[in-house]
């Protein structure tokens, strides 16, 4: 746990006159909150130190806050009373490209009396990578970014693409050459291994993919992007939804989760005697997840909005089903090109997007693999082609299940699911449930456009 540790003030105090001498004022602590809005609390520069050993106040409520501000209904949590504390994780201070004079740092949040606060995904997510670890398996993860533009100049809260181009064309690049070159150079700047930067599908949607991380790095590098991206196109005049769904007719924003795990640096995804080359550890992960799928869609898939999105044959992996590079399978197994496989090989879980919140959706895919290799589950067959197109009889007969289609169908399946809700705990199980019920209850009875549009700008 962080806070009051042998040392910290004295680094803190430290790394504070080292920002300030490069013109840093303030830092943002930031963690995110049940219905994955980033959330944070400002400092000056000069009370780093301060907050390496006594936090920085913050209520609770936000564990029960929606998207829209609102505070959901709850027996137990909430109200005006309590407080806990923030604490900056020094190794991940990160001087923003985007916003001069700012830092930026992911922060755990603790009790007041020292311990770790239960609500705090962050810290659960270290927990259950830990544990793994102990298990010496070591997990790679990245998180796909995919965001859609639009004109800063449209009338409230409406959406017009900042771009004109083609899907995948390079069009859009040349129109947005500015931007692009921008976000590069910011990213670079900020220690962030970028992979690729292009065009997607849908009307001003790009994708930005970068390198591998351990989980918590991961989930941090994941908040560090959206932020960075949303504040160089505010420079250029524009605005960015990571929102699942911009406008309700067309293909939305994901976050595809890529995953691999390792022993000794070898990929266990690699070199293996099973199906394409899996070894029998990677293959009960990948089984244990894809048994998980449906109770993971409140973490996956969080918002009224995600199910927009998740509608057949628009490669957003709605059906529980592996298959080897099919981007219409919830879990897309990649091999990548003959001599690089060993670094390569991974699975990509599609079914997630953006509005989740990625320490509790990393947790959760971790207490899944976990389940899969304590119940030594096996892959069924695998699916080629679009699951869609097999009909009800034989996706029947074949155990390929669409995944819930309404948040309804979502919480069920995580209340048939009692060892991942007690891997959670009972303050975020209920904190849970209780924001994506009144996400449900507020949007019910809403046409999807008017759905798309009240979560557009908030993601």
């Amino acid at each position: 746990m962080p806070g009051g540790r042998s040392g910290d003030q004295e680094r803190g105090e430290a790394l504070a006159a080292n920002l300030t001498r490069s013109g840093v004022v303030g830092v943002a602590l930031c963690y995110v909150d049940t219905a994955g809005i980033t959330r944070v609390k400002g400092i000056s520069t000069a009370a780093l130190g301060s907050a390496c050993i006594w936090g920085v106040g913050m209520s609770p409520i936000f564990d029960i806050m929606m998207a829209d501000d609102a505070i959901a209904e709850t027996a137990t949590l909430g109200g005006p009373d309590g407080d806990i504390r923030l604490y900056p994780d020094l190794e991940q201070v990160t001087v923003l490209a985007g916003q001069q004079g700012w830092a930026w740092v992911p922060a755990d949040r603790v009790t007041q009396e020292g311990g770790p606060h239960p609500g705090c995904t962050r810290t659960l997510l270290r927990h259950v990578q830990s544990g793994l670890a102990d298990e010496d398996l070591e997990f790679r993860v990245a998180i796909e970014i995919e965001f859609t533009l639009g004109r800063g100049d449209a009338r409230d809260a409406e959406f017009v693409p900042a771009c004109d181009g083609p899907a995948y064309g390079m069009t859009r690049m040349i129109e947005l050459s500015a931007f692009t070159r921008d976000l590069l150079a910011a990213l670079v700047q900020q220690g962030v291994e970028v992979k690729q930067l292009h065009p997607e599908f849908a009307a001003g949607q790009f994708e930005l993919s970068v390198a591998p991380l351990d989980p918590v790095r991961a989930a941090d590098r994941s908040v560090l992007v959206r932020q960075t991206i949303r504040s160089i196109a505010g420079q250029h005049g524009m605005r960015v939804s990571f929102a699942p769904s911009v406008v309700a007719s067309e293909v939305g924003n994901g976050g595809h989760v890529h995953l691999s795990v390792w022993r000794n640096g070898v990929n266990l995804h690699a070199g293996g005697s099973g199906r394409y080359g899996l070894t029998e550890k990677a293959e009960n992960i990948i089984a244990g997840i894809l048994d998980a799928l449906p109770a993971l869609a409140v973490l996956t898939t969080p918002s009224p909005a995600s199910f927009l999105r998740l509608r057949p044959s628009q490669w957003a992996g709605v059906y529980a089903c592996w298959g080897y590079e099919n981007r219409e399978a919830a879990l897309r197994l990649i091999t990548g090109s003959v001599g690089q496989r060993a670094d390569a090989s991974n699975v990509e879980v599609k079914c997630a997007d953006l509005a989740a919140n990625p320490y509790l959706l990393l947790a959760g895919l971790l207490v899944a693999a976990k389940d899969g290799l304590r119940r030594d589950l096996r892959l069924p067959p695998e699916t080629s082609g679009d699951p869609a197109s097999l009909g009800t009889d034989e996706r029947a007969r074949r155990d390929v299940r669409r995944l819930p289609t309404t948040m309804e169908e979502a919480i069920d399946a995580f209340m048939d699911r009692p060892a991942l809700r007690d891997r959670l705990g009972p303050v975020l199980t209920e904190a849970i449930l209780a924001v994506r019920r009144g996400e449900a209850a507020r949007m019910a009875n809403t046409e999807p456009a008017a759905v798309a549009a009240a979560y557009r700008w908030i993601y």
